[in-house]
C-alpha cells in the first residue's frame, strides 16, 4: 500500500492591526476630564463660599438685633445733627443723659430724639425756644435755630420718674415731649443711644 504524505498547508491569519488613535483625541480627552474636575472644585468652593456667608449674614443680623442695631434717618426733624438717608449706629443703652441722642419704639416706628431732661429734672422753655434745665440756660450748639415749636406742655414741666424729656434738633417743625402727642418717653420704650454716624463714608463721625 502507498503511503500518501499529508499535503496540508497551514494557513496564517493576517494580523489586525488595533485602530490608532489620534492624538489630539488624546489631548481632547485630557481637557475635557481637566474641564470636569475644575467643575467640581469650583462647585466645592462655591457651596463653601455660599455657607460661609450665610453664616456671617446670621451673625451681623444677631449684632445688630441684640447689641448695635443699625437705623436709617428718615425725615428732618433731627436736622442739621442728622439728615435724611443718612444711616447710624446704635449701642443698647437704657440710662441716658442729657444731650445723648437716643432711639425709641413710639406707635409701631422708631423715631430719634436728642434726651434734654432726665428722670427727676425740671424742664423750662422760654417763648423764644431757649431751654432751661433745672434753672440753668442750655448752651445748644447741635442746634441751628431756637424755637418753642408745637409745644403745649406747662412749665416749669418735672421729668416723670423713669423717663426722658426729648426733643428734636429742628425745633420750629419737631414733635417731640414738647407736645402731649408724644410726652416723655418711658425707659422700657428705648431701644438706644447713637454713637456713629458711618453712611454716607464722607460723614462718618462718634458721636457722643
Amino acid at each position: 500500500m502507498k503511503k500518501h504524505k499529508d499535503k496540508s498547508v497551514a494557513i496564517e491569519a493576517p494580523a489586525v492591526d488595533a485602530p490608532a488613535v489620534d492624538a489630539p483625541a488624546v489631548d481632547a480627552l485630557q481637557q475635557e476630564l481637566k474641564r470636569e474636575r475644575n467643575k467640581r472644585r469650583f462647585r466645592r468652593l462655591l457651596k463653601s463660599t455660599i455657607n460661609a456667608l450665610i453664616v456671617v449674614a446670621a451673625v451681623a443680623a444677631l449684632i445688630a438685633t441684640l447689641i448695635l442695631p443699625v437705623l436709617q434717618i428718615a425725615g428732618t426733624s433731627m436736622e442739621p445733627s442728622l439728615n435724611d438717608g443718612e444711616i447710624v449706629l446704635l449701642v443698647k443703652k437704657k440710662n441716658l443723659e442729657s444731650g445723648d441722642l437716643c432711639a425709641f419704639y413710639y406707635s409701631n416706628k422708631i423715631l430719634i430724639k436728642r434726651v434734654i431732661g432726665t428722670p427727676g429734672d425740671y424742664i423750662w422753655i422760654e417763648s423764644d425756644g431757649t431751654v432751661f434745665l433745672n434753672g440753668e440756660a442750655l448752651v445748644e450748639p447741635y442746634i441751628s435755630e431756637k424755637a418753642l415749636g408745637e409745644c403745649d406742655v406747662e412749665f416749669p414741666y418735672q421729668v416723670p420718674e423713669n423717663s426722658y424729656f426729648v426733643m428734636g434738633d429742628r425745633r420750629e417743625s419737631s414733635i417731640d415731649s414738647r407736645s402731649s402727642v408724644i410726652g416723655c418717653v418711658a425707659e422700657d420704650q428705648i431701644v438706644g443711644k447713637i454713637f456713629c454716624k458711618f453712611w454716607p463714608l464722607s460723614e462718618f463721625e462718634f458721636i457722643d
